[in-house]
């Protein structure tokens, strides 16, 4: 009867009922002021001030682990965890698109711990970059212990989204501008890893190219060779309506976690226990499933390694007549190890491949489990943890290439650069961080950003304009982007013998407008090319140049370098301004520049 007289006549919104309700509760009888028409509520906590900004298409998602989402151990199923992981991706990348999405593919995922009943599992997703139709999101999964307020960290992962129109089509995308320091390095390295996707099969054909083709099986003693096809799982699944996105087709995560299922009853199967899924390698989903689809299931053990197996499943979908012809949604690899009381990895049984396919899944295993260590230490971990010569092989191109360039890409998009010196156009940056400290030296240039990208990614030319340089040997041309270099280089202060260098000098045209041209170095060790006693071997982690078009004819030039010991007195001594050798180097760069812009043609042709 209260609100009733309150509302008549007044506007009375939901926060005025609640303080009503609680001031009756506490025995208060004056009645809650009604808001004056046109009158404006006050945010909460407006005098806090301002909350930084948030990325549009950020989502966050919270999940308690209930009993029934745990296997018998009480821990978190993984495919469970793989189902929320799609989910808020995929509406992080509807919310950048504004229509609906669909997953094309899930990067290598490295679960580092498990998830008990009770504790919250908290999950983030934002989009990195879109792409012309497609989209990368970054996903972040940790979890929470409600009493301890213990956080630990799950799992990383990035994920390609197509959006899609009307019938199935394409959608045209709109850029996304990233904000803080920790968006635009997403945003630039987004690039290079949407390229190591685009080429993932052909590194794996690579590898098995330059393999031995005979199977070598592994001899483990105490331990009998366990036929393959006793691991082998076939199960079907009938797709209802709980299982469709709001789209109508299969929901992504849906299929995963069937994948998940089966894949742990073919790794059991194995070693006659109860497996922990270690890791999914990167995958594609190679059509769409419907509601009323059967979806069938595969699963085998390809190979056993000491402590760890691979096993290889498969979904195809039929319509209501199995007889026909199936479509091939998607194919995963997916790592198992079996953990003893301590939370050590057991020693498994050996796998003994059928002749045939067997053979073949066995030796494309031990192939996928290089090129999985390849990416994992040389691509998944922190830069400072890379070493600095890492050694070079057709198989691991691909991932020394990305992290060069990613590297790269990371030093420029760092916020704290400090202007140090200015010496007419030329202009001195620095970074100082724990263990480094980074240079970078720019200038405007009145020539084509691509002409200078050309001439400033041939290592051969660099003497001409570079007095350190000695000479550099073009000693292998891996493709048109990426090329290893022997460079011998001037005496340093205090030595008696020039230094050389092993580089890998890869480069990269703009991916979309606003992108630079890059050139980026680091050192890599080749055994053609060891260390010789008449040079000091010398290492470069990080450096080279980003080239950015201001207009036609006029382009914004700058070098970088992470200065290593052995190079940081000469840094600090430019940079505290008693030596301009770095400046008059650059001055250098530009005449050369300016000299060379027209004759370029021909020049490359030479």
């Amino acid at each position: 009867r209260c609100l009733l007289k309150m509302v008549k006549g007044n506007i009375i919104v939901p926060e005025d009922i609640l303080s009503f309700c609680c001031n009756g509760l506490q025995g208060s009888t004056s009645p809650p002021r009604a808001r004056e028409p046109g009158e404006r509520e006050e945010a909460p906590g407006a005098m806090a001030g301002p909350s930084p900004a948030r990325n549009p298409t950020e989502v966050q998602m919270s999940q308690l682990v209930l009993p029934c989402h745990t296997n018998h151990r009480g821990e978190l199923s993984t495919g469970q965890l793989l189902k929320w992981i799609d989910t808020a991706a995929c509406l992080s990348a509807e919310r950048h698109a504004g229509c609906p999405c669909v997953t094309a593919s899930m990067d290598d995922i490295y679960f580092e711990h498990t998830i008990s009943v009770g504790q919250v599992v908290n999950i983030k997703a934002k989009v990195n970059r879109a792409f012309n139709s497609s989209m990368e999101v970054g996903i972040q999964v940790s979890y929470e212990d409600l009493c301890s307020g213990k956080h630990c960290s799950i799992c990383k992962a990035y994920a390609t989204f197509v959006a899609q129109g009307p019938l199935g089509s394409k959608v045209r995308l709109k850029p996304l501008t990233p904000q803080t320091e920790e968006e635009k390095i997403e945003y630039s390295i987004a690039a290079e890893r949407r390229r190591m996707r685009l080429v993932h099969k052909d590194t794996l054909k690579d590898l098995l190219t330059h393999s031995p083709q005979e199977t070598e099986l592994e001899t483990r003693d105490g331990s009998g060779a366990v036929p393959a096809e006793r691991t082998r799982v076939e199960s079907v699944e009938l797709v209802l309506p709980p299982h469709a996105n709001h789209q109508g087709n299969t929901f992504g995560g849906q299929i995963m976690a069937w994948m998940e299922n089966v894949a742990t009853i073919a790794a059991s199967r194995l070693c006659h226990a109860h497996p922990t899924l270690r890791a999914i390698e990167m995958f594609h989903f190679r059509g769409p499933s419907q509601v009323g689809d059967r979806l069938v299931l595969k699963a085998i053990v390809n190979n056993s390694f000491k402590n760890s197996m691979e096993v290889g499943v498969c979904a195809e979908a039929y319509g209501q007549e199995m007889s026909v012809s199936c479509r091939h949604i998607n194919s995963a690899f997916m790592t198992f190890v079996v953990l003893d009381q301590e939370g050590q990895p057991r020693t498994l049984p050996m796998v003994a491949p059928e002749p045939g396919d067997g053979e073949r899944r066995y030796r494309e295993a031990s192939a996928r489990k290089k090129i999985r260590l390849d990416r994992k230490y040389v691509v998944s971990c922190k830069q400072t943890e890379v070493p600095l010569s890492v050694p070079w092989d057709q198989s691991n191109k691909v991932y020394l290439s990305y992290n060069n360039v990613s590297a790269l890409k990371m030093l420029v998009a760092k916020a704290n650069w400090a202007l140090a010196r200015e010496k007419d156009k030329v202009r001195m940056y620095t970074l100082e961080e724990d263990k480094f400290l980074s240079f970078r030296i720019e200038m405007s240039v009145c020539i084509p950003a691509g002409r200078a990208f050309s001439l400033l990614s041939n290592l051969r030319r660099r003497h001409e304009w570079d007095s350190h340089y000695v000479s550099a040997e073009l000693v292998q041309k891996v493709d048109d982007d990426d090329m290893i270099y022997h460079v011998v280089s001037q005496k340093l202060r205090h030595e008696n013998k020039p230094q050389d260098f092993v580089i890998l000098a890869s480069r990269r045209k703009p991916c979309s407008k606003g992108d630079p041209y890059v050139v980026a170095f680091r050192s890599v060790t080749l055994p053609t090319h060891p260390a010789r006693a008449e040079f000091t071997r010398g290492e470069t982690l990080c450096s080279g140049f980003c080239i950015w078009p201001e207009s036609e004819e006029m382009s914004k030039v700058a070098y970088y370098n992470q200065a290593m010991p052995g190079y940081l007195n000469y840094v600090t001594t430019n940079v505290a301004g008693l030596s301009s050798n770095i400046c008059s180097t650059f001055e250098a760069c530009e005449k050369f520049l300016l000299k060379n812009k027209d004759d370029l043609i021909s020049r490359l042709q030479d």
